[in-house]
């Protein structure tokens, strides 16, 4: 039965691939076996073959399916010990550039979005930086792009923030009403939300600072070495890369090209070429 199971995955993803373009055959195969078998329950469906007819005939099903192939769980100043690194030792740096661009590698709801952009804002960087927010996923775009937040979440926001050396209260930042809290559209004006995928796009710009956090853990050793060769190629001359705290440049293909920066908030260097 699992074998027939790893087939009709397989079968699932190339069809994926094949009718809409979202390329999920090289993400860690545990990881989407797990998410497809929620999927596959949660949604209704007798068996992943089900479900792939569905998706194949009804568009309508994608953006359901994809709730569940994309990562959508973050929090504001995630690991605020990153936040912090950024603010006190790479932060000095960006300050020589005349002007930054940043990206934001799999954005998912926003979150590490106005997270960086109140900490540019705290540090006297946001009126000089462009940041570019990315995912495949066009529903949690649409919800980076609205920074609608339940406020039930924001005592962690606010907690993190505090965490990450916040030189100002977050509630300076958002509206609360009805349950929910409204970033300041403010935060928006200089970002801008895309559709990108890692594995299939190209590099669109160069960057000062790449942040792709908790995104290469779903994906396998090939694709992990395809993003990062994207994110060598995005930076500019001794630019910064920030990954997740259980992600590492360790065993990449590109790990030469790197130095570590703050080894501990796995912040990297882009070497000189």
């Amino acid at each position: 039965m699992s074998e027939i199971e790893d087939l009709e995955i397989q079968l699932l993803l190339e069809a994926l691939y094949q009718r809409y373009h979202y390329d999920f055959r090289h993400y860690a195969r545990a990881s989407i076996k797990r998410r497809l078998t929620q999927a596959r329950s949660q949604l209704g469906f007798p068996s992943i073959s089900a479900m792939q007819d569905r998706v194949l005939h009804d568009p309508a099903m994608l953006p359901r399916l994809l709730g569940f192939l994309t990562v959508q769980v973050s929090e504001m100043f995630r690991d605020p010990s990153y936040f912090r690194a950024l603010r006190e030792k790479v932060v000095p740096h960006l300050r020589t550039y005349p002007s930054l661009k940043v990206w934001i590698a799999g954005c998912s709801t926003g979150e590490e979005v106005y997270s960086l952009a109140i900490l540019f804002r705290e540090e006297g960087l946001y009126d000089r930086t462009i940041f570019y927010a990315t995912d495949i996923n066009p529903e949690a775009l649409a919800a980076a792009e609205a920074g609608v937040y339940a406020l039930d979440r924001i005592r962690k926001f606010t907690e993190n923030h505090q965490k990450s050396g916040g030189r100002s209260s977050l509630s300076d930042y958002y509206t609360a009403a009805y349950g929910r809290a409204v970033f300041d559209k403010s935060l928006r004006n200089r970002v801008v939300f895309s559709d990108h995928s890692l594995v299939t796009d190209a590099v669109f710009a160069e960057m000062h600072l790449i942040s792709c956090r908790n995104v290469m853990i779903y994906f396998d050793r090939p694709l992990q070495d395809r993003a990062i060769g994207l994110f060598r190629e995005s930076l500019t001359r001794k630019g910064f890369l920030g990954l997740g705290s259980k992600e590492s440049l360790r065993f990449s293909a590109h790990a030469a090209a790197f130095s570590e920066f703050a080894a501990e908030e796995k912040i990297y260097q882009r070497r000189e070429p």
